[in-house]
């Protein structure tokens, strides 16, 4: 069997964006803690954390889930050059993004692109999805996490399973408003490209951590399968 692709984390920000080792140094000095306390909140060792602070290890989605709730932070709060602002801070702030910036999540099976990814705390997360799967069984577990989502399809065919309904297929142009604790999964229905703006509300680290979990359960499937 050939290997299995790893999950990374590619960053494609402003100039001006931290890089996320850098964040963590920043983030974990300002708390007063070491990197043993640090190790000991995300699971990963002291090594691992010292290497990723000084630059010298790439950071896959399931190390950059297990930092971002290891600190209670968003995940964009490690690529953010602010510092950590309250929930109170929201007055007329905006953030533009120009085609190419922002980061991205790349799997086997979707493209996901955070617009807006120096903002914290957000009460809406954005994302641009691509779409590479087109069965269900090729998705695998469907996904649930707090919050109402509203899904735009941009570019081809989309179909949109949900645990309630019956799938529905979306047009270009289609979009639909769910409740996103309901498990769902996007598949591609059409050949070609497949873009989908998803508007999801309630915080990025319980969307993160909904999305890490289902890709967990699908490596734990393929492991299955595989043996």
């Amino acid at each position: 069997m050939p290997a299995k692709r790893s999950k990374t984390v590619t960053v494609a920000a402003p100039a001006a964006a931290h890089n996320p080792g850098v964040a963590l140094r920043a983030l974990r000095r300002q708390r007063g803690w070491t990197l043993a306390e640090i190790g000991a909140r995300t699971g990963l060792p002291i090594s691992t954390l010292s290497k990723i602070e000084n630059g010298k290890m790439s950071l896959s989605f399931d190390k950059l889930t297990r930092i971002a709730q290891g600190l209670e932070v968003d995940i964009g709060e490690l690529f953010s050059s602010q510092a950590p602002a309250g929930n109170d801070a929201f007055g007329g702030r905006r953030s533009i993004t120009r085609a190419g910036e922002g980061y991205a999540i790349r799997t086997e099976h979707y493209d996901h692109l955070y617009p807006a990814s120096e903002l914290l705390n957000k009460r809406l997360v954005p994302i641009i999805v691509e779409l590479h799967a087109r069965r269900l069984d090729e998705f695998g577990e469907l996904i649930r996490h707090t919050g109402e989502e509203f899904a735009l399809v941009l570019e081809g065919a989309v179909e949109l399973h949900t645990e309630l309904y019956a799938p529905a297929r979306l047009e270009a142009g289609d979009s639909i408003y769910f409740d996103s604790a309901m498990g769902h999964a996007y598949i591609a229905a059409a050949p070609g490209p497949c873009r989908v703006l998803a508007v999801c509300s309630g915080g990025e680290a319980h969307l993160r951590e909904a999305m890490a979990r289902q890709d967990l359960l699908r490596g734990a499937r393929a492991r299955r399968e595989d043996a």
